[in-house]
């Protein structure tokens, strides 16, 4: 019969650790001991304090970094949960020299960093371009946009939150109701408690959308009142490859050598168009403040199509920037992708087919009279003129509309209107040529400039440069949302990412760590 070591889990076990040797050479968690306590300036963070003369002493600025520095790059953003690491895990131990820092002493420093994260992160910067990590031939600007701390089911106008309020107050009265009419009889005791939960949880949310309309307005949008959120009215609804969200944008500058974030922030705007402006100027702060001033002279900048404007071209080309900025139809005109339309037929074809339906009717359908003072639809129905030059994407055209009467009854609407649900009368363009020439704009140049071998070549860099920084932050480092709320808070936790991510490249790549 096989026979076996005893063993009994009641026994105890005294186990001495010595925490300077459990941060071996060769680790992350030793370069970034090393580096908090020999190369950064951390003197800022002393106005934090006034206890000189009497109060209880403070926590270790240093200390309370490298915890949550350590904790970030292991995708820990909980402060409870960094109390409990403190607690149980050895290497949080030694960081932490076990003084055990309670989860509200973490989440208040981490909340109130934003008068020192950006010297903190600039500390970090100058570490980097002081072992060369930073070649500043080219800077790549690009944004990941992540879920904040906030439900985009309590976004709205003020119209629509007072319709919302007003539908809830709809649903209490029923239940209500129906309760005092049903008073007295036999009920289903469990269904009843169930729904007085679920009024008192409707008499909440009531309460916080009527203290919110007392106290806020619309903000104000180009075309319109752009819809805020009662969690957070500095998040935005954005639209992302997974569907709509209500987040933050984290961009990042980031330099092409070695991936080195050189500026970042945290944005809450539903579009990029004006943020391109603040990280070049941020760029330029931020290098100046490491020694490195005039940057654009000759570092080039490649930009995502997501910020290009007219306006953003015109001004990086006043500013003399060397920049490489993609349009939208940027890959449009790739001759790589010459061939790409013959899917977009495939695709109709079999849309058509499965629906039952055919493609829209193009302008050969249509037939324009010899005077083009009209034309005749498929449906024999007369199209009247109702502009004679107008210019469409740098070329003249002869513009018809049907009648509205003719259109909404017309047997082949759906055959002709491409979305007959909500478009009431069909237009026609009937092209002439091309339009007198104008002066270039700065798009077109741009266009011309990122079209050429040159500005492909360069352009190209872009996404190996900034793409997998975003990798690294939302997927090794387990960035997949923002705990804060509020851009301060959220710019803070932004920051501290990628200080994050320079500190793991310090530790791979800089001399005497690599």
């Amino acid at each position: 019969m096989a026979r076996y070591k005893e063993y009994d889990y009641r026994q105890g076990k005294l186990i001495p650790i010595s925490f300077d040797k459990q941060i071996l050479p060769g680790t992350f968690e030793y370069t970034l001991n090393y580096l908090i306590d020999k190369e950064l300036d951390l003197s800022i963070f002393d106005a934090r304090y006034t206890n000189d003369g009497t109060g209880a002493p403070a926590y270790d600025p240093a200390i309370l970094l490298k915890i949550i520095l350590y904790a970030y790059s292991r995708g820990i953003t909980s402060s409870r949960k960094i109390e409990q690491c403190c607690r149980e895990n050895v290497i949080f131990m030694a960081l932490s020299a076990d003084t055990h820092p309670h989860f509200t002493t973490i989440a208040d420093f981490i909340s109130t960093l934003d008068a020192e994260i950006i010297n903190l992160f600039l500390e970090v910067l100058l570490v980097c371009d002081e072992m060369n990590l930073i070649g500043k031939e080219m800077f790549a600007i690009d944004g990941v946009k992540l879920p904040s701390n906030a439900s985009k089911e309590w976004s709205g106008t003020k119209e629509e939150l007072q319709k919302k309020k007003e539908k809830m107050e709809g649903v209490i009265r029923q239940i209500i109701t129906r309760h005092r009419q049903t008073d007295g009889t036999e009920q289903n005791k469990e269904v009843t408690g169930q729904e007085e939960q679920y009024v008192a949880t409707l008499k909440q949310n009531v309460k916080k959308i009527r203290r919110w309309l007392k106290g806020h307005d619309d903000k104000p949008g180009k075309k319109g009142p752009i819809k805020s959120n009662i969690t957070d009215n500095e998040s935005a609804k954005m639209k992302t490859s997974h569907g709509v969200i209500q987040g933050y944008d984290g961009v990042a500058v980031v330099d092409d050598k070695h991936q080195i974030v050189v500026s970042a922030e945290a944005f809450g705007a539903p579009q990029e168009h004006e943020l391109l402006q603040p990280m070049v100027e941020g760029t330029r702060e931020n290098l100046a403040a490491i020694g490195s001033p005039d940057t654009f002279e000759k570092t080039k900048l490649t930009v995502d199509s997501g910020f290009h404007t007219e306006k953003n071209m015109q001004v990086l080309m006043a500013q003399g920037i060397d920049a490489y900025i993609a349009d939208t139809q940027f890959r449009k005109r790739d001759p790589r992708f010459a061939d790409r339309d013959r899917y977009k037929e495939r695709f109709k074809k079999e849309h058509a087919a499965y629906h039952g339906t055919t493609t829209v009717f193009t302008t050969r359908y249509f037939t324009m009279s010899d005077d083009a003072r009209y034309c005749i639809c498929p449906a024999g129905k007369r199209l009247h003129r109702n502009g004679a030059n107008v210019i469409v994407k740098g070329k003249r055209a002869i513009k018809f509309r049907g009648n509205k009467t003719d259109c909404r009854v017309c047997a082949l609407r759906k055959k002709c209107l491409r979305y007959p649900d909500h478009t009431e009368t069909r237009q026609v363009y009937f092209f002439q040529g091309r339009a007198p020439s104008l002066p270039e704009s700065f798009t077109e140049k741009m266009k011309r400039k990122i079209d050429s071998v040159k500005g492909r070549l360069v352009y190209n860099k872009r996404l190996p440069t900034a793409e997998p920084v975003f990798a690294n932050i939302c997927s090794t480092l387990r960035l997949n949302r923002f705990t804060l709320r509020g851009k301060r808070k959220v710019n803070i936790q932004w920051l501290l990412y990628c200080t994050v991510h320079n500190l793991l490249k310090v530790h791979r790549y800089g001399y005497g760590y690599g």
